[in-house]
């Protein structure tokens, strides 16, 4: 039997599916949804244990960050000064064409499951359904080669999604990106940063899992260190 099956048959790995629609919640709301798996897509919430990569189920896990315990590695300190000549702002993420342009040259990385629009992360109304949401935008000399959407709870912040553009990808934008939004929540004094899902087996999501402080959610109530995981 493999280790896979022997997971999920043996009950090994708790076994979590869920999903619901949420018009507003407020802050407290959303600290207290995320501190237990939950994620969300504009108004769409949902968790899950369990995830395909068109192959395989893989065990799926939340992440968060404790902000004021957070260091960055040598390599995200590279990244860091790399970027340093870039232009950062960070305002109510109401996305228009800028931003649309942006992501239909980010999606143009992917083989499959291509999205189709930013909608389909951050919703219709993405700067007040369901929580108040904030845009970082990168540029370059006045031009928009990255931007990342995270909402804003009481005493977190959690990502939602990033675009760059693929000629900037020797930059890392991505990681960057994830590190002007860890430096701004420690700025205003969020305790934690959610950082989405990433899985237990090796993924595409591995990147997420370099980040010191780095915790995941047992599906049981607990947050553990991810340095406990076992493959």
């Amino acid at each position: 039997m493999s280790q896979q099956l022997y997971n999920l048959l043996s009950g090994a790995w708790p076994l979590v599916a869920e999903s619901r629609e949420r018009d507003v919640v407020k802050p407290e709301g959303m600290d207290e949804l995320w501190s237990v798996g939950w994620r969300h897509f504009g108004t769409d919430f949902f968790r899950a244990s369990l995830m395909s990569d068109g192959v395989r189920l893989k065990r799926q896990i939340a992440l968060r960050i404790e902000v004021a315990q957070f260091m960055r590695s040598r390599s995200q300190r590279r990244t860091f000064r790399k970027n340093r000549d870039l232009e950062l702002s960070f305002d109510s993420a109401v996305p228009g064409e800028a931003e649309s342009r942006l992501f239909d040259s980010h999606k143009m990385r992917f083989a499959g499951n291509v999205p189709d629009s930013l909608a389909d992360f951050l919703g219709t109304q993405p700067d007040g359904r369901p929580c108040e949401c904030l845009q970082l935008s990168v540029r370059l000399e006045g031009r928009l080669i990255a931007a990342s959407f995270f909402a804003l709870g009481r005493q977190a912040c959690s990502s939602i999604y990033a675009v760059f553009d693929p000629e900037f990808s020797h930059r890392r934008l991505g990681v960057f990106t994830m590190l002007a939004e860890l430096e701004f929540a420690r700025e205003q004094g969020f305790r934690f940063y959610y950082s989405g899902y990433a899985t237990v087996e090796s993924s595409c999501y591995d990147y997420k899992k370099q980040f010191g402080a780095l915790h995941y959610y047992d599906w049981e109530g607990r947050w553990l260190p991810v340095g406990e995981l076992r493959v």
